[in-house]
């Protein structure tokens, strides 16, 4: 079963920058000016109107367009108006002093910004980003560069945005710049303002796990128990990052290891996701609860099973945490360690975990560890008892719209030969499940896995009602457009006589080969849909051939139906098959199909029977059909 990990980051709306009243000026300034020449233009038009009496009609229709252009400009620039920083991209061009400000943040020019710090105007213009120099200045390393355009910036409140919802303070918190941080506080900026993804200065200088400036933060008055995004604090962040020293920190400053996040895990819960022992340890020493459990029901110890670290297993265990504790869907973290694969500790949980607790999950971890495709766990699970055939409760199984039971079909829908194989050298029995593991491996091709499941007794003759009742054995439709797989099952027992059983023309039994009288009993409910139907599909009826074709190998004389025939006819197979069908089968392949029908598919796929049949090499290849086995053939070239 899939395992989620908690997501904790949210992000918010973005907070609009301030007005700018030099940007209306400019605005102001150009709607009068353009509006003095659409006045000129409208009077050059009624001269024109006035004299050109002839065009009259047209110079209208001109002035019309023009005062609607007029309207339109007028509209744009009022929306202009509600910007509240001069945008670059709005004025088409900033502004001379501006660029060269830019520039000398960028190379660090101290000496230019000096020069250019009387245009205080220019430096409360913002990029298309939302960007000021201040949040330039804030975000490049050189400390003297931030300090003269902080000077130079005293009309700004120092919380202004970006258009990412960045202040200057969270871009300095951010690049790790300590000393840029310092000045920002020094000159007057909030240690609790938040960005726009509700990331405070100390989350983010936990995060990059800079103890100097999470120090100079705590200092300066920054709450150690602000709540960021999903209620998640500092003290979750130096949980995650593992920061033992920030931690320590953060304590003797009053953070609480009791506060949960969003989803209800504590910081000892965080700290046993990302695998932090040296962490853990202090937590539980300060008092943390290694039983807490999330909202989910995940335990700190569950989640511990998550990170693969045994030291972290060791740990709790030793500190009394319980390995019996079910999440709310029934997974305990025995569990979540073989899904994972993560050996070690599922050696350590494997000795703790009571098999009452297993038994009421509803679950087996082998079910996890092949659900996981892991097979040493797999291996480990096996040694130490674990039965591979136990089946999922039925209120779990539900949950799969394939409602697969048992650990083997976990294996076969991930296409994994290895944990397949050895579940069946353990005894897996491949017919637990009510949509077959055979089924399921024949539908996606695999050659290999259906090989081993017909090995070991899989029911190649099985059906499946749910999607399609047919009177033959379903495994044929998923194998139509594959001669190696049609083969692979034919040769191993596939009961190829039920194909042609169908009620048209007479009688349903008259059509059943033989005279098959359990076949027909079993068949003869009219609502089964016989071969002929089920090949006449417009989708498939181009396969008829060639599927009828192969099917005549493995058996004797057979009866063709009338709407059959109809479908082959059109098929450049057909007088391949009318050859066959009129003439008198060969003995040898008729002695073989009665030998087959005696011994049974299930003796016939069984390696050990047949080599101790009574049998002459070549007879036994014959019975086997080897001159068909194309599957084995093309493994022969490969190797």
């Amino acid at each position: 079963m899939p395992w989620h990990s908690c997501s904790v980051w949210q992000q918010q709306k973005q907070v609009r920058p301030k007005y700018n009243h030099k940007a209306h000026s400019i605005s102001t300034h150009q709607h009068t000016n353009t509006e003095a020449q659409h006045k000129e233009t409208y009077a050059q038009h009624n001269f024109t109107v006035s004299t050109h009496s002839s065009t009259a009609m047209d110079v209208i229709d001109e002035m019309d367009e023009e005062l609607i252009d007029y309207a339109m400009q007028m509209s744009l620039q009022d929306a202009c108006k509600q910007s509240q920083f001069t945008s670059i991209e709005s004025l088409e061009i900033a502004s001379c002093e501006n660029r060269r400000i830019v520039t000398a943040i960028e190379q660090g020019d101290i000496f230019t910004l000096h020069e250019l710090s009387e245009f205080t105007s220019a430096f409360s213009e913002v990029d298309s980003r939302g960007w000021l120099p201040l949040h330039r200045a804030a975000a490049q390393p050189m400390v003297q560069v931030l300090k003269v355009v902080l000077e130079a910036s005293w009309k700004l409140t120092l919380e202004e945005k970006t258009m990412e919802g960045e202040t200057s303070m969270t871009l300095a918190a951010q690049a790790g710049l300590v000393e840029n941080v310092k000045l920002l506080l020094e000159k007057g900026a909030s240690p609790h303002n938040t960005n726009d993804k509700n990331e405070s200065p100390l989350l983010l200088a936990v995060t990059l796990g800079s103890y100097d400036m999470a120090g100079t933060l705590i200092m300066n008055g920054a709450l150690v128990e602000q709540i960021c995004l999903k209620k998640w604090t500092a003290m979750h962040e130096a949980a995650k990052v593992g920061c033992s020293d920030i931690l320590m920190l953060l304590l003797r400053n009053g953070s609480q290891i009791t506060q949960t996040n969003g989803h209800g895990v504590t910081p000892l819960g965080i700290a046993a996701e990302h695998g932090h022992a040296d962490v853990m340890e202090i937590i539980i020493q300060k008092g943390g609860d290694v039983n807490a459990q999330a909202y989910n029901g995940e335990s700190v110890l569950y989640d511990a099973a998550g990170s693969g670290n045994p030291d972290c297993i060791y740990l709790l265990l030793q500190y009394g945490a319980n390995p019996n504790m079910p999440s709310l869907c029934g997974n305990l973290p025995i569990h979540r360690a073989a899904y994972l694969g993560h050996y070690l500790v599922l050696k350590q949980l494997i000795h703790v975990t009571s098999k009452l607790a297993i038994t009421d999950s509803g679950q087996s971890p082998i079910h996890s560890a092949a659900e996981g495709g892991h097979a040493q766990c797999l291996r480990l699970l096996i040694e130490h008892g674990f039965s591979v055939n136990v089946i999922l409760s039925n209120y779990i199984s539900e949950d799969y719209g394939d409602m697969r039971k048992s650990p083997l079909f976990f294996s076969v829908s991930n296409g994994d030969v290895t944990c397949t194989e050895m579940l069946l050298n353990a005894g897996a029995r491949p017919n637990l499940d009510p949509l077959r593991c055979l089924l399921v491996a024949v539908r996606a091709g695999q050659y290999e896995i259906v090989k081993l499941l017909l090995a070991r007794q899989a029911d190649v003759n099985c059906y499946f009602a749910v999607v399609s009742d047919t009177v033959f054995p379903t495994a044929l439709q998923y194998c139509l457009r594959d001669e190696m797989m049609m083969r692979l099952l034919l040769n191993n027992g596939y009961d190829a006589e039920r194909c042609f059983c169908c009620h048209h023309d007479n009688s349903f039994s008259a059509h059943c080969p033989g005279h098959n009288t359990q076949l027909c009993q079993t068949s003869e409910q009219r609502e089964k849909i016989p071969f002929c139907d089920f090949i006449s599909l417009s989708c498939l009826m181009h396969l008829s051939g060639i599927a009828v074709r192969i099917l005549l190998d493995y058996v004797s004389h057979v009866p063709i139906c009338s709407k059959l025939k109809l479908i082959l006819e059109k098929q450049r197979e057909w007088s391949e098959i009318c050859d066959i069908l009129g003439n008198p089968r060969p003995l040898k392949h008729l002695c073989r199909l009665v030998i087959r029908r005696q011994m049974t598919p299930k003796r016939l796929c069984d390696p050990v029977i047949m080599e101790s049949a009574p049998f002459a090499p070549r007879v036994k290849r014959y019975l086997l059909y080897n001159e068909y086995d194309l599957y084995g053939r093309d493994m022969d070239q490969n190797l």
